[in-house]
């Protein structure tokens, strides 16, 4: 094991994993979909990008060793599920995914950290975290990924992890990488939700 797991890490590993969860449920209530239809698209957003990231960094994957995960998506599910779609503000989704998106890109850099990955590909792994359950929610939900839209996504996860890694490596004492990270991260969602920012698109021929 590598550097010791932060006290704010596990806070961000649950938020991350109820705001993604809601923001799967919610998902799949605008497309008028059951109540399981709601769990299951709640459960591969929270639990996708960590999967994958457990398996890449040797970790046993952390919802098939604990239960609370799971049942935490299903409980947030059904309660997004059952609220009427005109008491949910219009970007709420959005807005979800960005806390979420900020969370778990820490919360996956640090666990990466403690697994020994070097530091580089702890903040790969960060991004992996954040951005991996939201693009199989679009792909499962017919809708244009994320990644097609050229807003801030994939950029604000990696700021977030990187910052928070600098600072681990900086030696700067928790709780500060932790919530700077999350902080920077959510920031710059922010802002290109609110203020459309976007990357400049390659410019073609």
């Amino acid at each position: 094991m590598g550097f010791p797991i932060e006290p704010l890490l596990p806070t961000l590993n649950v938020a991350g994993l109820a705001v993604f969860a809601a923001s799967g449920a919610l998902a799949a209530a605008r497309k008028r979909l059951d109540f399981v239809g709601a769990c299951f698209f709640a459960l591969i957003t929270a639990t996708g990008g960590g999967s994958l990231r457990d398996v890449l960094i040797g970790a046993p994957v952390f919802w098939m060793q604990d239960a609370m995960p799971v049942i935490l998506c299903l409980l947030v599910a059904i309660a997004a599920w059952a609220i009427p779609l005109r008491w949910w503000p219009e970007r709420a989704l959005e807005w979800f995914d960005a806390a979420g998106l900020a969370a778990y890109a820490v919360y996956g850099a640090g666990k990466a950290l403690r697994y020994g990955v070097p530091p580089v590909p702890a903040v790969a792994a960060g991004v992996i975290t954040a951005c991996v359950g939201g693009i199989i929610r679009d792909i499962t939900a017919g809708t244009p990924s994320i990644l097609m839209r050229h807003e801030l996504y994939v950029t604000a996860a990696l700021a977030a992890a990187a910052l928070f890694v600098a600072l681990v490596w900086a030696g700067v004492g928790a709780p500060w990488p932790g919530l700077l990270g999350a902080g920077l991260g959510f920031a710059l969602r922010g802002a290109a939700i609110r203020w459309d920012i976007r990357l400049r698109p390659h410019r073609g021929e």
